[in-house]
């Protein structure tokens, strides 16, 4: 499990993906898991495709934020059954870990990812596929998606690529208990009461929704959205007095940025400010 699926190459505008679809618009990606006819299930390659992307995202300047999507209705059915599932059956222990910490080195790419990503999800949300909407900084829901962490379906436990310590923190104690436990379908409705969703649009929208909310982050200055992004992720593990000081220094750096004077004289000339991530 080792190996390289296909080696990211840089600028991501000229990267071609060999498992799923990638667009760059107005400094924005979008990721397209692209197997419609069985909604979008992962594979092994597609694991490890999906964490050298996110990695090489740190080094592409151009790319201010990062959509992810699914093709033909469905975002994702989770983890492919005859190409993971079955196998996994097969395997001992030692690759069985291989496994599961491969997998959950996609959340920890998507973490460390210094672009903001939302999920556009709509229809089949499952599995492996609700951790990566789970995984987002944002997500935007279509009317009758439905997600699903599956793992108790299938004799497993909820504890999977980092689901116990963030599904409780986006909707809390008890609806994530219920969900990991049962392993019940969350409607649309249900995510956006719980905070897991940010809104539900229709299904012709929805894609074009999350893009226009990335390229509304891509057009800030994204320094500072970096600088949010890690202190949202590393403030988990503070206290609230640990968290203010490591706030005024993170917020110290960012004063010294050109952004932060361009937004005074902006202001200053009643003018928007032209942020430009430096």
């Amino acid at each position: 499990m080792s190996r390289a699926a296909n080696p990211v190459t840089l600028p991501l505008a000229t990267y071609s993906p060999k498992h799923f679809l990638l667009a760059v618009v107005d400094r924005v990606v979008t990721v397209t898991l692209n197997r419609p006819e069985r909604k979008n299930p992962l594979t092994f390659d597609s694991y490890r495709e999906l964490n050298d992307f996110f990695r090489a995202c740190a080094m592409d300047d151009e790319v201010k934020a990062v959509v992810v999507t699914g093709a033909g209705g469905n975002f994702s059915s989770g983890g492919d059954v005859f190409e993971i599932i079955g196998p996994l059956v097969e395997m001992d222990t030692k690759g069985l870990t291989a496994f599961t910490r491969m997998t959950g080195d996609l959340v920890k790419a998507m973490r460390a990812c210094p672009q903001p990503i939302v999920a556009a999800v709509e229809g089949i949300c499952a599995g492996a596929g609700a951790i990566i909407a789970m995984a987002s900084d944002m997500r935007i829901a279509a009317t009758g998606a439905k997600v699903g962490f599956l793992f108790n379906k299938v004799g497993l436990a909820g504890c999977d690529m980092g689901a116990c310590a963030i599904l409780p923190r986006i909707i809390g104690q008890s609806r994530a208990s219920e969900l990991l436990y049962t392993g019940r379908f969350m409607t649309a409705e249900e995510g956006e009461r719980w905070g897991f969703f940010s809104r539900i649009v229709t299904p012709d929208h929805v894609l074009a929704q999350a893009q226009a909310l990335a390229k509304q982050v891509a057009e800030g200055p994204t320094f500072a959205n970096t600088m949010t992004k890690r202190m949202l992720a590393m403030e988990w593990a503070m206290s609230v007095e640990e968290a203010i000081e490591a706030e005024a220094v993170a917020q110290a750096l960012c004063m010294t940025t050109e952004d932060f004077a361009r937004a005074f004289h902006a202001f200053a000339n009643k003018v928007r400010p032209a942020f430009q991530g430096n």
